[in-house]
């Protein structure tokens, strides 16, 4: 039997400014992270900085299913999160987002 995939919204942050990157790392970690897991409702999430553009910032949110993590990037939560990014950032931090369906797992 098929095992149900799961599906990951990756959020690529650019923080162009140096001076920029601790505060966002700090406000990234202890606001907008926990807000996105609670208002997802997600499997898990993590973060983490590029080791190859330290300007880089990599959010992924591992849901359920695609259908979770299509129904998450139309609701009103995800508006909300935007509006408090865009808040807090302005055009300092651009950044794009995907969703990944699992096609293949091997391993743990």
């Amino acid at each position: 039997m098929r095992r149900p995939m799961t599906a990951t919204l990756i959020v690529r942050a650019e923080v162009a400014a140096a001076a920029d990157r601790p505060a966002f790392d700090r406000w990234y970690a202890n606001e907008h992270l926990p807000d996105a897991v609670k208002a997802f409702g997600v499997r898990r999430a993590w973060r983490g900085w590029s080791r190859i553009d330290a300007a880089v910032h990599y959010a992924c949110y591992e849901f359920d299913s695609l259908a979770a993590a299509e129904a998450a990037m139309a609701s009103d939560a995800i508006k909300q999160l935007i509006q408090e990014f865009d808040r807090a950032w302005g055009d300092r931090v651009t950044r794009s987002r995907d969703v990944v369906e699992q096609a293949q797992g091997v391993g743990h």
